[in-house]
């Protein structure tokens, strides 16, 4: 026999068994110190959330047809509204940083303007400004006729900026401004008036911020101008009474000195003398010079040139003396008188050169004495005026101190005045850093509803709506829907899943049918529970479940019968002493109950049924103390006589929570399956039910999940799932061995 025979597919894998010998199921290591109280976080993947819409499709398909339909009649119900749209470009003004240069304006302060002026548009003051020029208090789409005028006008423009609406163009100087109404001509023409007043506002506003710089400019020049008359005063009257005359119309250097007394009469005096003393200096030692030459060198040119003739003649009769002389001797009369006149010229020259030379230094010593006597009398003078100078400088620091004073004024008045005059100019100029682009047009057709985009909003919403309604509904509902949840909120082995049936036809009817959805499940779960000891299948085996109703009864007779027919020995005891699940058509004298109030032996008290391998021991008469009964040690007996008598005993138990008897069946049996209904069973409940199960020594083995909807969960064998717990009948009668019918009762 294959593997595929014993566990057929989609049977929920099972713990390995324990390498040691006994009959306990192996479980992981940490599983004693693992609390049943915690549940590990919910792990909301795309295969959790497709299971919970799958399993809430119908309350999400609800929530968008109630959503689109919302959609639809919002659509229909609401009043048309046309937007119309103008386009208008802000430059910002440019910044000439320098004189003759470019005019350039900073990225930053660009960006900044641009905000501003969005700002603007959306000001209540230019609504205002719109709702009065174009009269819209009067417009009954804007204002209640019935108001005053006040009123209308504040309700206009409230109303006008409320449908208005500022959309800049990114990475441009473009803004779009749209505004919204019902009329689409009225939404144009309101465009156009918000675009053609805010131009209006701009350029006022820097007239107003202009006419405010004259103004203020106006006020400083006057009070400069009066500064400056008044430190003209200071100053002429300092001078006046200083006796400081200025000749030139220039102001002093810093400080008072150097070149600042030249504007003084007393320092222009200073250097004309000063000229003239150099001047002097200069005459006085040509002249020393000219005497001192004088009287060095005799002047032999001077005496020269005026002893010219007399030496011209003397050379001439001493050319004729020499002449005559080599004809006579010296002695002759006429050598004699010849000699006589050469003589009497050499003496007439020496004469003639005396007087040359004592009027030549006469002459020269006085001209020295001159040039020295005016050096003198020039130095005095300039001594003189050095000292008045140096006055006039003392007294000139607090006249410079007034000077300066006067030429702050005039700089800072000449500077108002230009300033005034080019204010004056770019005031009149009147030019808008704004213009009109594109002019608003009516439109063609309304800009709400738009029912594409409500039918998409509505479709959104109600997908949102339903989907988080069905996450809410599942998440509050915390209860076990999935083997994964019995193996990670209860840390239990999901041994089998057991399909929920269709259809009216009573549950034997499946069973009977080897191929069918629920038939191969609980086949799946008799493999299961054969590998969950290393002996095959427990020997004692307690089926319950948390509350009534979750198809343990049905799990039970399905397990007993699929294991009678592998040839097993099967004993059925329903050991429901309350409610019992498997009624006969024999009197309720024997069974159970009968059994632990005596000590008969199990075999006066077993009934056969149709089903071959198959026995049952009914409840019996329902005592009324069923705890107590079962908590006496003759329990234990039955079932250990039963467990030598046949290979396999299953017990039909109560459910756990709200009575005592399913803790004590669980300690008496070697092993117990618990019960969970899909989808039905909280969470804490059966976390409760496998705690009382576990403080009374019961060995869990593991659960089974049944009414187990595939389709929700994306779990299962692909079948159709889902069964009614109807009433099961099997067989007849026989006289020694009475073949019994059993009918569940309390799954149906």
């Amino acid at each position: 026999m294959s593997r595929n025979d014993i566990e057929p597919t989609g049977a929920t894998p099972i713990w390995p068994l324990a390498p040691q010998g006994g009959h306990e199921l192996a479980m992981p290591q940490d599983w004693g110190q693992r609390s049943y109280g915690s549940s590990s976080p919910v792990d909301l993947n795309l295969a959790t959330i497709w299971r919970i819409v799958a399993e809430w499709r119908w309350l999400i398909v609800g929530a968008v047809a109630v959503a689109v339909a919302g959609a639809i009649v919002v659509t229909f119900l609401t009043t048309p509204l046309y937007r119309a749209s103008a386009v208008l470009e802000i430059n910002p003004p440019q910044v000439e940083i320098l004189e003759d240069a470019k005019a350039k304006t900073q990225s930053g302060s660009q960006r900044e303007y641009l905000s501003t002026q969005y700002g603007l548009l959306a000001s209540r003051s230019l609504a205002e400004r719109v709702a009065q020029e174009m009269n819209l208090a009067s417009n009954p789409e804007f204002a209640p006729a019935n108001a005053d005028r006040a009123t209308r006008q504040k309700v206009a423009a409230a109303v006008a900026a409320g449908n208005f609406k500022v959309d800049p163009v990114l990475n441009s100087m473009l803004v779009r401004i749209n505004y919204t109404s019902k009329s689409p001509i009225t939404a144009a023409q309101v465009a156009n008036g918000f675009a053609d007043n805010f131009i209006s506002l701009s350029l006022e506003r820097r007239y107003e911020a202009s006419s405010y710089a004259r103004e203020f400019l106006q006020k400083q020049i006057t009070r400069v101008k009066s500064d400056l008359e008044n430190s003209e005063r200071k100053l002429v009257a300092y001078a006046q009474q200083q006796s400081i005359i200025n000749t030139a119309g220039g102001s002093t250097t810093e400080g008072g000195s150097g070149t600042g007394d030249v504007s003084s009469l007393q320092g222009q005096s200073l250097i004309a003398l000063n000229s003239a003393l150099t001047a002097a200096q200069s005459k006085r030692i040509a002249a020393e010079q000219k005497y001192r030459q004088a009287l060095g060198s005799h002047n032999t040119a001077e005496v020269n040139t005026n002893t010219a003739p007399l030496r011209q003649q003397k050379a001439q009769m001493q050319a004729e003396y020499d002449e005559k002389l080599a004809s006579f001797k010296p002695e002759y009369p006429e050598m004699i008188r010849l000699k006589a006149r050469i003589d009497g010229l050499d003496q007439e020259i020496r004469h003639e050169a005396g007087t040359v030379t004592s009027g030549i230094n006469t002459s020269a010593l006085a001209d020295f004495q001159a040039a020295a006597a005016e050096e003198r009398s020039l130095q005095a003078k300039v001594a003189e005026l050095k000292g008045e100078v140096l006055d006039v400088r003392g007294k000139s620091i607090q006249y410079n101190i007034l000077q300066r004073e006067v030429g702050t004024n005039r700089e800072l008045y000449d500077a108002l005045l230009q300033r005034y005059k080019v204010i004056g100019v770019a005031g009149g100029i009147g030019t808008s850093t704004v213009s009109v682009v594109d002019r608003a047009q009516p439109p063609g057709g309304p800009y709400k509803p738009n029912l594409f985009l409500n039918l998409l909003v509505g479709l959104g919403l109600g997908l949102l709506g339903g989907v988080g309604a069905a996450l809410a509904l599942e998440f509050l509902n915390d209860t076990i829907k999935t083997p994964d949840d019995v193996r990670e909120k209860l840390r239990l082995a999901s041994l089998g899943v057991i399909p929920k049936k269709k259809g009216s036809e009573p549950l034997s009817e499946d069973l009977k049918d080897q191929s069918s959805a629920i038939s191969e499940a609980y086949f799946s779960l008799r493999t299961s529970l054969q590998f969950t000891t290393d002996t095959g299948a427990p020997k004692s085996l307690l089926i319950t479940s948390t509350r009534a109703a979750e198809g343990k009864s049905s799990t039970t007779l399905a397990l007993a019968q699929n294991f009678a027919r592998l040839g097993n020995t099967v004993l059925l005891i329903d050991g429901d002493l309350r409610k019992p699940a498997f009624v006969t058509d024999v009197e309720a004298n024997e069974g159970l109950s009968k059994l632990l109030t005596t000590h008969e032996p199990i075999a006066k008290h077993v009934l056969k049924t149709q089903v071959e391998n198959l026995s049952l021991i009914p409840s019996g008469p329902l005592p009324p103390n069923p705890a107590e009964l079962l908590a006496s040690a003759r329990l234990k007996a039955i079932i250990a006589e039963a467990v030598a008598q046949y290979d396999m005993v299953i017990i039909d138990g109560p459910p756990v929570l709200g009575l005592a008897d399913a803790p004590l069946l669980s300690g008496a049996c070697r092993s117990t399956l618990l019960v969970v209904e899909s989808g039905k069973t909280r969470t804490k409940a059966a976390v409760d039910s496998i705690n009382r199960l576990k403080a009374s020594g019961a060995h869990l083995v593991g659960a089974v999940l049944t009414k187990f909807r595939q389709q929700s969960h994306g779990y299962g064998y692909g079948y159709g799932y889902g069964y009614g717990y109807e009433a099961y009948r099997y067989g007849g009668v026989s006289s020694r061995e009475r073949e019994i019918k059993l009918i569940a009762q309390r799954d149906a």
